[in-house]
């Protein structure tokens, strides 16, 4: 990274680090989802939502930072699309949990613990992505593995899919379920999402 003759907020960091936790909160919850018997999943959801709420609240800290910042660690656009990548990923893995719950599904899909497994992955080596971003050093490794792991997700799921339609469930389960694969597919995407903004700011800052 070039030197700067500017200052810089660094408080940004420490603000892309906390949001990035929430994920893995919100990764364990959703681990801790699989189990439990379906009686005991309500808890669950309700601290998941709890932790997204909290996500929703660091992505409202870095963008009123950047609001009020006239000087920024990296360009303006790259930073409200990491926060609002971040934020993404927290969504969908606490939506995936509350269809769950308000589907009242019962027993969910042989295989769905292999997605689950891949965004716990993913939420980790993201939290501990974030820190590096001062630096701007060792990340090439972190985006390459989230993209192999993204690709292992996209396999995962078309077979998740196929088990689906050939297994002989009523349409209606059928649907349910296929929704809930669904958001922790794109889960998995967005956390690709934001190895992505995060390998086009080392570029920027190389």
């Amino acid at each position: 990274m070039g030197f700067r003759l500017t200052p810089q907020d660094n408080t940004f960091y420490d603000l892309f680090a906390q949001s990035a936790s929430h994920l893995v909160e919100g990764s364990k919850e959703l681990t801790a989802l699989l189990g439990v018997l379906p009686t005991e999943r309500e808890p669950i959801a309700d601290r998941m939502r709890d932790i997204e709420h909290a996500a929703d609240e660091s992505t409202h800290e870095i963008m009123r930072k950047v609001n009020s910042s006239f000087i920024t660690p990296f360009d303006r656009e790259d930073i409200y699309g990491l926060a609002s990548s971040l934020d993404d990923c927290m969504d969908l893995m606490e939506a995936a949990v509350d269809l769950i719950v308000l589907y009242r599904i019962g027993e969910l899909p042989s295989g769905i613990e292999a997605q689950v497994e891949v965004l716990s992955r993913m939420s980790e080596l993201t939290a501990e992505a974030m820190p590096r971003l001062r630096s701007m050093s060792d990340l090439s490794e972190y985006w390459i593995e989230i993209n192999r792991l993204e690709n292992q997700a996209d396999q995962i799921y078309r077979r998740l899919l196929a088990e689906l339609f050939n297994n002989g469930l009523d349409a209606i389960t059928v649907l349910k379920l296929k929704e809930v694969i669904d958001e922790l597919e794109a889960a998995a995407d967005a956390f690709e999402t934001v190895a992505h903004v995060v390998e086009s700011i080392a570029v920027k800052e190389s």
